[in-house]
């Protein structure tokens, strides 16, 4: 690594970019009133916070499924974040690319599994997956593991549950124990 290099994983302002799409994603679990309701799919979330401009190496456009930019070009956009994220959690597919300054992508995407080429296979050889996890789940948990990856953040749409995933590890916690340091006791 050169000595230039920025080490994004531990950078404090990156680590809030990371915190910020996490209590997002609570946010929308925690709004929404429909997860015990049967056959109800309830809004989802894939953010994937990348510290490389060219993802395109490993993703591919997901139709006109966007991010909508015009309301909300940043994370640090306080007062328009959780709104965005809501009205996608329900009406979008794919993943939303944020770069580690916090600007939000608009072309959401979907991101390529590891092992379609062979040099991207030995990435995924200690990823382990857990029986809740779904196919974002699975996805985002391959996609943290790619070394322009910092972290990915889901919303589950069946059960509520918000998982941030880096390096191939999940830190996952199910929809009552979500809220972080901002949850009411």
């Amino acid at each position: 690594m050169s000595d230039l290099a920025i080490e994004y994983g531990d950078h404090e302002r990156v680590c809030e970019v990371v915190d910020r799409l996490t209590y997002c994603a609570e946010h929308v679990s925690v709004s929404f009133d429909g997860w015990e309701e049967p056959h109800v799919k309830g809004p989802g979330l894939y953010f994937a916070v990348i510290g490389d401009s060219d993802y395109g190496a490993y993703a591919d456009p997901m139709g006109d499924n966007r991010w909508p930019r015009d309301t909300c070009l940043s994370v640090f956009d306080e007062d328009t974040l959780a709104a965005a994220a809501e009205s996608v959690s329900v009406a979008q597919d794919g993943g939303v690319v944020v770069a580690v300054d916090g600007e939000i992508e608009s072309q959401m995407v979907r991101f390529r599994d590891l092992g379609a080429r062979d040099e991207e296979a030995d990435l995924v050889d200690d990823v382990s997956y857990e029986p809740w996890m779904g196919s974002r789940h699975m996805s985002a948990i391959e996609t943290s593991v790619r070394p322009e990856v910092v972290a990915t953040v889901t919303l589950s749409e069946e059960t509520g549950r918000v998982s941030v995933f880096r390096d191939g590890e999940a830190n996952s916690m199910r929809r009552e124990a979500i809220g972080g340091r901002w949850r009411g006791e």
